[in-house]
């Protein structure tokens, strides 16, 4: 029997391109498979926040006794974090089976790697007997694989400008695609606090019962804690999300929305609602790794998620020197990311990736030289993230930070071994 590995190296060649939107493909497969969820679906799209949004949902789910099921792309290390069930990542022998069912279904149809994937795991998901199921699109929304399923609730998180190829030059035209998750007569949670007029026009359009953020729910807080009040109910005195950033109130505001608009079909209490904010966990979410020198993981890789990842970084107080190893997908906008966050970073480490998708380590070098007005910053290339971590911890004090940011791969390929625990060299033994 073919092993995950042999499964996931078949679906890479049976498609022409690494992505084509378009449902028509595999809800024909999906079709012959009979794939249907027998649970609330709860979907999520959006630019920034999509994975922070489903795991605290999971988390208060989870709190309340839900069986859940989440799926979620991309992965950091293992293919297998893209499916949890019941809290746990899926055990990678679990799927091989799924896999071999979407084979026998699709006959002479192309999938591309992401649909033949989806379909596998959503069959994993449906029988593993979930009682709701949470599902993360992959790529904008109207056209993506995920979409096949109609959603029972729609969340949009952040929207910005990101993968323009695909969904389209502006916040009106990407929020439109993204928008394509709403189903007529049910709930829509909207939680960017300024969506695109796309948005509220197509939810208008179609008879979806749109919940926007400072209309239908707002948030308060202080510094010690946070209140959420929407359509009849009030939270007070909540703690922060475990997740930190002050983008996380944001998608927290959006994820009581959606679960007040579901409470008919899936009542939760407000311990539970307390208890799965303080609890939830995400990695590679401007994640902080205790050390010396400190260690910052986010996959910040669009300016968006830069911006907000630099105010972050702002609010944790002072450290000598940053440094900063960044990869990231040769398709994206480097010029306002390193605008962004170029101020706080006095030693870059660019690192090339392994996936051909990605910019070369040089050429992001060469981008930053070009904009560079700090004669003091220095910068160095290497060949994976690892290699430039390293590089970073030679050179780093113990007093400084390192932060790790940018794509996927470049987290995933630090956390390749486990989470790093960083000692500077003047710290170890004999040094």
């Amino acid at each position: 029997m073919k092993t995950l590995a042999d499964w996931l190296a078949h679906a890479e060649h049976l498609h022409a391109k690494n992505i084509e939107l378009g449902l028509e493909r595999v809800r024909a497969v999906a079709e012959r498979m009979g794939l249907a969820f027998a649970c609330p679906v709860i979907t999520v799209a959006g630019t920034n926040g999509k994975g922070s949004t489903c795991a605290m949902l999971e988390s208060i789910l989870t709190e309340a006794g839900y069986r859940t099921g989440v799926y979620s792309s991309p992965h950091l290390v293992h293919f297998e974090e893209r499916l949890r069930i019941g809290g746990e990542i899926v055990a990678a022998e679990r799927l091989p089976t799924y896999f071999e069912a979407v084979e026998r279904a699709r006959s002479e149809t192309s999938l591309t790697y992401f649909e033949f994937t989806t379909l596998a795991l959503f069959a994993c998901m449906i029988d593993a007997g979930v009682e709701v199921a949470i599902l993360e699109v992959g790529l904008g929304g109207r056209l993506d694989a995920v979409n096949i399923i109609d959603t029972d609730c729609a969340i949009l998180t952040s929207i910005d400008l990101d993968h323009m190829d695909f969904l389209g030059p502006d916040r009106e035209r990407i929020g439109f695609e993204k928008a394509g998750i709403m189903r007529p007569g049910k709930p829509a949670i909207v939680s960017d606090p300024m969506p695109p007029a796309s948005v509220v026009a197509h939810a208008e359009a179609i008879g979806a019962e749109l919940w926007l953020s400072g209309r239908d729910f707002n948030v308060s807080g202080d510094p010690q804690q946070w209140s959420w009040a929407g359509r009849g109910r009030r939270y007070a005195g909540l703690a922060y999300p475990a997740l930190r950033g002050a983008n996380q109130l944001v998608n927290a505001a959006g994820v009581l929305a959606a679960l007040e608009a579901l409470r008919p079909r899936l009542p939760v209490t407000a311990q539970a609602i307390r208890v799965g904010l303080s609890l939830v966990e995400l990695p590679g979410r401007f994640q902080i790794v205790p050390g010396q020198p400190a260690l910052v993981l986010d996959v910040a890789h669009n300016p968006h998620a830069v911006a907000a990842l630099t105010e972050n970084l702002d609010a944790m107080g002072f450290y000598p020197v940053t440094h900063a190893v960044f990869g990231v997908m040769a398709d994206k906008e480097l010029g306002p990311i390193l605008d962004r966050i170029g101020p706080l970073v006095d030693r870059w480490y660019f690192t090339d990736l392994p996936t051909p998708r990605a910019a070369r380590a040089v050429d992001l070098e060469a981008a930053w030289k070009a904009r560079n007005r700090r004669p003091e910053v220095t910068a160095s290339t290497h060949a994976d993230p690892m290699a430039a971590l390293q590089a970073a911890v030679d050179a780093a004090d113990p007093a400084d930070r390192i932060v790790v940011f940018g794509s996927f791969f470049t987290v995933g390929g630090v956390l390749e071994h486990g989470i790093p625990r960083l000692q500077a060299k003047h710290l170890q033994p004999g040094a």
